[in-house]
């Protein structure tokens, strides 16, 4: 049975060969298209892969890049009854495909099924650590989302509307993932490998400011905003508890709001925000067994926070109208 297998890139000239070829031999036996859903690259990413026998769709204006661009790009273009998304620093594992296409034969009820991230790069290694693979998101069998990708069926994306909201720069695969289930599907992670992926290694604090800098950390607030009035609102709501926790962030810069304004000591006042800081520092701290890490903890939060309502005040377009774009390679 066909695949359609949608790479998004975005400046990934270093890698984007490698991922091509990883999904060009994936599909052999199997058949299919490659799909390079591209969000505008400035480097030599359409360059390299017009020369493997794909299609390269990329994005026009007014549409700008988001990290809900790309899928939904892609799957615009793509023909077959399953879809693969990976993204263009990831190397596909060459049997996860036809495990993956078995799965939802079988299966009638599962949306879309998926398998390990496995990190390839040091620094990846080290946040993969501190993620908790108990989380729902990250268990084998029945999750919540598919984080990484992973091989969609197509009818179950047409009955929910589209694969991905172009709005968001974050928290797409949770849409896509809260709007499945909501339609009664369901999404699975197989105990394989399905990507071993190739991430890029930056300075915490830099990174912070690049994704500010990218929209990335609008990417809740996006959801929000877009999930409002859904019938599956208030099940998101209970799904993120970093909400809870940005709106008891929002509640810490009340506290110190008021008692800026209101002391009339102006210095006691500043002296009890510094002093909740460096208790907020010092708890953060312990928790992670180091300062640095507990000074960067509470930094992150401060951006996130800050984050939520820029995204939910940003301007919205329709996440199902055609995304403006031209075709730059097609082997046909």
């Amino acid at each position: 049975m066909a695949i359609s297998v949608i790479i998004k890139t975005l400046n990934e000239e270093k890698r984007i060969a490698a991922t091509i070829e990883s999904a060009l031999a994936a599909l052999r036996g199997i058949g299919g298209e490659v799909i390079v859903a591209d969000s505008g690259s400035s480097d030599a990413t359409v360059e390299i892969a017009a020369q493997y026998p794909v299609v390269i769709a990329q994005i026009a204006p007014p549409a700008r890049p988001s990290c809900g661009i790309g899928p939904q790009l892609g799957f615009q273009y793509s023909r077959h009854e399953h879809v693969c998304l990976i993204d263009g620093d990831m190397l596909l594992d060459a049997g996860f495909l036809d495990e993956a296409v078995r799965f939802l034969a079988d299966n009638p009820g599962i949306a879309g099924v998926t398998g390990h991230v496995e990190e390839m790069h040091v620094a990846n290694l080290e946040f993969a650590r501190r993620v908790n693979r108990n989380a729902p998101e990250n268990r084998i069998g029945p999750i919540d989302r598919m984080n990484g990708g992973g091989l969609y069926r197509r009818s179950a994306i047409e009955d929910v509307g589209y694969l991905s909201d172009r709005n968001l720069h974050g928290y797409e695969e949770f849409d896509l993932g809260i709007r499945l289930r909501s339609a009664g599907w369901g999404l699975h992670r197989l105990d394989r490998r399905f990507v071993q992926h190739f991430g890029h290694t930056v300075n915490s604090y830099r990174l912070l400011v690049r994704r500010w800098k990218s929209k990335y950390l609008y990417g809740i607030g996006e959801l929000l905003r877009a999930s409002l009035g859904k019938p599956y609102f208030l099940q998101l709501l209970r799904e993120l508890p970093e909400l809870r926790l940005w709106g008891l962030v929002h509640l810490w810069w009340l506290v110190c709001l008021c008692l800026i304004v209101f002391l009339p000591d102006k210095l006691v006042a500043i002296g009890a925000v510094l002093a909740m800081v460096a208790a907020v520092v010092a708890l953060a701290s312990i928790k992670k067994r180091s300062l640095g890490m507990g000074i960067y903890t509470v930094v992150a939060w401060f951006f996130h926070a800050a984050a939520l309502p820029v995204g939910m005040l940003g301007s919205r377009r329709q996440p199902g109208e055609p995304i403006e774009s031209r075709i730059l390679g097609n082997p046909a």
